[in-house]
């Protein structure tokens, strides 16, 4: 964003925040538009002064912002209140974005629809990261229950492990897995939690 468009969007964000505003003009604003939340955009504000860089990632509508904080309880909060929009495009964005922001007690369940997706420590050998490529497949809606739960399926890393899951997306937004497989353990990629 353009700083001036920034300046209202960021008085209103750093009245919602705890702990020090984003001011100044070394803060960056990136925003996209949410297809499962019409009229809110994601907002992903860092101020590159400070060490480590300080990011703040924001749901956000005139009036009503949204801090996410790793645990799902603002999105789902914001779920009943925007409300939610899913149908079978916006489910599977819905879910990435889900897992993307939502981080449990034991580390985060990321979705990888590419081998380029996959936060490696080190490059691995052609042959391996062809072998990985081929089991990483996107996200796909496999049914619609009765209820109107979607049922998904995709791949996802957990730590150093890729698994292949159920998604079920409720219609409120609640996100659930099941039927999870593992496919590949002892990755050489980097600890989610520590950026290792």
């Amino acid at each position: 964003m353009e700083p001036d468009e920034a300046a209202p969007i960021l008085m209103e964000v750093n009245q919602a925040l705890e702990g020090s505003p984003f001011v100044g003009e070394s803060i960056v604003v990136l925003s996209q538009d949410l297809p499962f939340y019409p009229g809110y955009k994601f907002l992903e504000i860092s101020d590159h002064t400070a060490q480590p860089v300080r990011t703040q990632n924001i749901i956000y509508k005139q009036g009503d912002v949204t801090v996410l904080n790793w645990t799902n309880e603002p999105i789902y909060a914001l779920n009943a209140k925007a409300p939610i929009q899913l149908n079978k495009d916006t489910a599977p964005l819905y879910a990435k974005f889900f897992f993307t922001y939502v981080r449990g007690r034991h580390g985060r369940f990321l979705i990888v629809e590419g081998v380029d997706e996959i936060q490696w420590r080190e490059e691995p050998p052609p042959a391996a990261r062809k072998a990985v490529g081929k089991l990483l497949t996107p996200v796909t809606l496999s049914n619609i229950d009765a209820d109107g739960t979607f049922n998904l399926v995709g791949q996802m890393m957990f730590k150093d492990s890729l698994f292949q899951s159920a998604i079920h997306v409720k219609p409120d937004g609640l996100v659930s897995l099941s039927d999870e497989e593992l496919l590949i353990e002892d990755m050489p990629v980097q600890d989610d939690t520590l950026g290792l």
